[in-house]
């Protein structure tokens, strides 16, 4: 039994794997998925700093905009907090409402420190 041929040569059933296999590629980018503040991307990480609960979060690109620096932190400790332990409660130290000088190094980056409230 012969395949459907479409009308360019290509048989059908090459060009559903083709298909399946563009939309997995498109899925494994993710590269959709940024969160912008005030209109801008801020590159951010959270890390574990010590016990699991603590972490530190590092905010690239912080000459953008302070304002929006500090919430691309608060985001990601947020996430970071939901992810580990389902909760959003955070105490921060310093946290995205402390004064410039505690937060931002002398690379231009934010630095935010916190602690997930497990209960």
């Amino acid at each position: 039994m012969k395949r459907p041929v479409l009308s360019h040569g290509v048989r059908a059933h090459g060009f559903k794997a083709l298909g399946i296999l563009a939309l997995v590629g498109l899925a494994a980018c993710g590269g959709g998925d940024r969160v912008l503040f005030d209109g801008k991307y801020y590159p951010a990480k959270a890390k574990k700093d010590g016990a699991l609960e603590r972490f530190v979060v590092t905010v690239r690109r912080a000459d953008q905009g302070l304002e929006g620096a500090r919430e691309a932190g608060r985001y990601e400790g947020t996430d970071y907090c939901i992810k580990k332990f389902g909760t959003s409660t955070i105490a921060w130290a310093p946290g995205p409402d402390a004064d410039r000088a505690a937060i931002l190094t002398d690379g231009g980056n934010v630095v935010l420190r916190g602690t997930c409230n497990k209960w």
